[in-house]
């Protein structure tokens, strides 16, 4: 994998849409799909990762849930230099994972940083977490099984810990929500994807990227035991949420 990002032309020629999987087409241009793709990416990046070195403690951990190829936990690396502190990325795409390693390689303390393929649906284990990220990850998680996962993520956090949530949202309203998603297919636009890549890209992700409201996310975090739950940011149809327990 070189340093250039690869262009995502993905949905760009003609083919049959079947529903979306992080294999290792996607996984090759990821980077350059994400920052094209999701409004302020790496500007929610960096909350985020500013919001996790607030909460870290010594001898802790921090998840990385959905990793995709290591980006965040790569900044972790660099901004949380204590070295009692373990860095654990989960992803259950091995393509993903793959670029995750070769990208994380790079960097001076790779030993810190643990990769491990685990569906997030399944028997995952949380751990003496004081930070747990999950950026543009529980949407793809089925509903039924969401409150299960946050729960796991609540019982392994460490007593004032925090789960840092990035999610796709859906309006309360459906005036809104109709404005919300069609400023969202201009943000598109304006980054190069044609109507044919925007049209396949939604329809591949129609059954796959299932969206919650804002209240349903704040519900559910609260009924899972989170004392204090935020918003720390805020783009029509994409929302951060912080959780403290």
């Amino acid at each position: 994998m070189s340093d250039e990002k690869l262009k995502d032309k993905h949905f760009e020629h003609d083919q049959q849409v079947t529903d979306f999987v992080f294999d290792k087409n996607v996984a090759r241009v990821f980077d350059d799909m994400v920052s094209r793709s999701v409004p302020f990416y790496i500007e929610t990046q960096m909350m985020a990762l500013r919001l996790a070195c607030h909460f870290v403690r010594s001898k802790t951990n921090i998840y990385d849930l959905g990793c995709s190829t290591g980006t965040v936990l790569g900044e972790l690396a660099e901004m949380v230099p204590d070295p009692s502190v373990g860095l654990i990325g989960i992803d259950n795409s091995d393509s993903m994972l793959k670029e995750a390693k070769e990208k994380l390689s790079k960097l001076n303390a790779p030993e810190r940083v643990e990769l491990m393929n685990v569906d997030l649906s399944g028997d995952i284990q949380i751990n003496n977490a004081s930070v747990v990220i999950m950026n543009y990850t529980l949407q793809f998680i089925r509903p039924l099984q969401r409150e299960a996962l946050v729960q796991k993520i609540y019982n392994g956090l460490c007593k004032n810990g925090c789960l840092i949530l990035v999610e796709k949202v859906l309006g309360n309203d459906s005036l809104f929500n109709r404005l919300y998603i069609e400023l969202y297919y201009e943000y598109k636009r304006k980054q190069g994807y044609s109507e044919t890549e925007i049209a396949k890209k939604r329809e591949a992700l129609e059954n796959i990227l299932i969206p919650y409201r804002i209240d349903e996310n704040m519900e559910m975090l609260k009924k899972c035991g989170f004392s204090s739950v935020d918003i720390f940011y805020k783009w029509y149809n994409f929302t951060g949420f912080i959780a403290v327990r």
